[in-house]
This record gives C-alpha cells, sequence and structure tokens, in this order.
C-alpha cells in the first residue's frame, strides 16, 4: 500500500501511441515489462509526460486496467483534473483496478497559501480514504508550495503520504522537510522527479527514492543500489556515466520526444509517437542522441554494468 514509508524506485511510464495516434497495448505491455526488469519498484502512469492531457476519459481508464492486469508491482495513476468530478472519477477506476493510490498536481492559478492549503484539504476530501502523492513541480504548475505548506497540507491531510518533489532548484526544501519530521511534523515518503537531474543530492538530502522517468530508466536503480549500500562513490561514477543523456532529455518542450526516442532504440516500444501537439526530433538530433547512447554504453561497460 502506498503510505509515509514508501521507497524505491517508482518510474514515470510514458504512453506508446501507434503512428495514427491510437493506444499501442502492445507496446504498453512491454513497457511494463521492461520497466520492471529495469528495477522499478513501483509504476506511475498518466504523468505529465505520460501525455494525460492528451487522453480522452475512456482512453485513461483502458490504459489504467492494462497496466494494473500486466503490472507485477504498485502502480499509481495521475488523477489531476481541472475539476474534482474528473478526478474522483479517474481515481474510483483506478482503485478498483488495483491501484495502490493517486498522484494530483495543484491547478494553474493557485497563489496564495491559502489557496494551496484549501486546494488539497478538498483533494483530501474528494479522495476520501484514497492515498495520494502530492505532486509539487512548479515550473510546469506555477505553483509555488513553500515547506511550510507542504507540512500544513501533511498535518491537515493524513491521506496525504508521499510528495513528489520536482521544485528546481529545491534541495533546500527537502532538508527543511526532513528537519521538521526531525522535530515532531509527520514524516511523509520524498520521491524525487526531474528526470533524476538532482538523483545523488536529493538521496543525500534525505529523500527516499526517485519517482521519475528517463529513457534509460535502470538508471535510478543502479544509482539506488549503489547509494544504500553506502558507496557513494560508485554511484557517483554511475550517475556520471548517464548525465550527459540526462542533460540532453531535459531540454524543455523535447524531452519526451527524446526519451521515446531512446526506448524504441533499445526495441521497448515499438513507435516514438507523440500525440499532438508533440515536438518531433529532426535527423542531427537522433544522431546527436544516438552518440550520447553509444558513449554511454562504453562508459557503463567501463563500470561492469
Amino acid at each position: 500500500m502506498l503510505n509515509e514509508s514508501t521507497q524505491g524506485v517508482f518510474t514515470i511510464a510514458a504512453t506508446p501511441f501507434l503512428p495514427d495516434g491510437a493506444l499501442d497495448f502492445d507496446s504498453i505491455d512491454r513497457l511494463v515489462d521492461a520497466y520492471i526488469e529495469k528495477g522499478a519498484d513501483g509504476l506511475t502512469i498518466l504523468g505529465m509526460m505520460g501525455e494525460a492531457g492528451k487522453l480522452t476519459a475512456a482512453e485513461s481508464v483502458s490504459v489504467v486496467r492494462r497496466v494494473t492486469s500486466r503490472s507485477a508491482v504498485p502502480v499509481i495513476v495521475g488523477v489531476s483534473a481541472p475539476g474534482f468530478s474528473a478526478m474522483t472519477a479517474l481515481s474510483k477506476e483506478a482503485m478498483d483496478a488495483g491501484s495502490t493510490g493517486v498522484m494530483v498536481a495543484p491547478p494553474m492559478g493557485l497563489q496564495t497559501d491559502a489557496q494551496i492549503v484549501g486546494y488539497f484539504h478538498n483533494t483530501a476530501e474528494a479522495l476520501g480514504n484514497i492515498p495520494f502523492v502530492l505532486q509539487d513541480f512548479p515550473l510546469a504548475t506555477g505553483v509555488q508550495i513553500s515547506p511550510s505548506v507542504v507540512l500544513k497540507i501533511v498535518e491537515d491531510c493524513p491521506t496525504c503520504v508521499v510528495l513528489k518533489h520536482e521544485d528546481w532548484p529545491g534541495l533546500e526544501k527537502i532538508t527543511a522537510l526532513r528537519k521538521a519530521s526531525d522535530t515532531g511534523s509527520r514524516r511523509i515518503s520524498i520521491l524525487c522527479g526531474n528526470g533524476g537531474m538532482y538523483l545523488l543530492e536529493e538521496l543525500l538530502r534525505g529523500a527516499d527514492g526517485a519517482m521519475t522517468g528517463f529513457g534509460y530508466p535502470e538508471m535510478m536503480r543502479q544509482v539506488l543500489d549503489a547509494f544504500q549500500a553506502g558507496d557513494l562513490e560508485r554511484a557517483r561514477d554511475i550517475f556520471d556515466a548517464y548525465m550527459p543523456m540526462i542533460r540532453y532529455e531535459a531540454q524543455p518542450g523535447m524531452g519526451l520526444a527524446i526519451r521515446k526516442h531512446s526506448l524504441v532504440r533499445q526495441g521497448i516500444i515499438r513507435h516514438s509517437t507523440l500525440r499532438k501537439p508533440g515536438a518531433g526530433l529532426t535527423a542531427k538530433t537522433i544522431a546527436e542522441i544516438d552518440a550520447l547512447a553509444a558513449r554511454q554504453t562504453r562508459r557503463l561497460s567501463d563500470l561492469g554494468l
């Protein structure tokens, strides 16, 4: 069950499409299998990088049912929506299908601390006893949530059990939240995003793992395993081998197209299709990605991976 002790790697899943934009269910199956084989402790689907906003309500339910029926690890479903009716409807479908919890990002337009706290009070009320992840991603939502506001939400809403930390820069936020939990505030799980860009530093600050995506999702598993084994130098070496690709994938507006190309390159999904609107890749960009991948392979081989 999703709870305050949740830790490890929850891979943010892409949503595969056929060239005509239809859902590619065969690739969904292969993607679920690959994520688990590459070390995922859980999967998070229908997030922002899962193109959730481009799916119909019926398609979202279809993806949830397909993934939960296939997955041998817990599944968290992104249910962010402009209104609570759509959120609660998808949340019910997700839990009925066997999901372990849901993820909610605040809508654009929340400006004051009181508005943010009030929104998550309403979220907790709408979801009832369903445990949820608070997605803190101000670069995408425009909503700035201070540590004190996170702590207030955690205090008031017992079903808020995980923070998906994607503030940037946000390392001091992790430190502040962990300091607060050490002095009496309710501790919740902190899983970090941003494509793994700051994964090592986030772990050192007290994060419990990763909840993010990357074209080579085994990176999170390998880095976390080395970190938990106390071998920080090996964790750094592994991270350094992937860093050029992490950096390249982090380009705003292109990240998902790059990630899907990498997944196709590895034979995990069949097509790199993004639903419109979505960026395409030029031949020069593809050549750059492939060059980075070749160098990454060589560096990992030197590390015995």
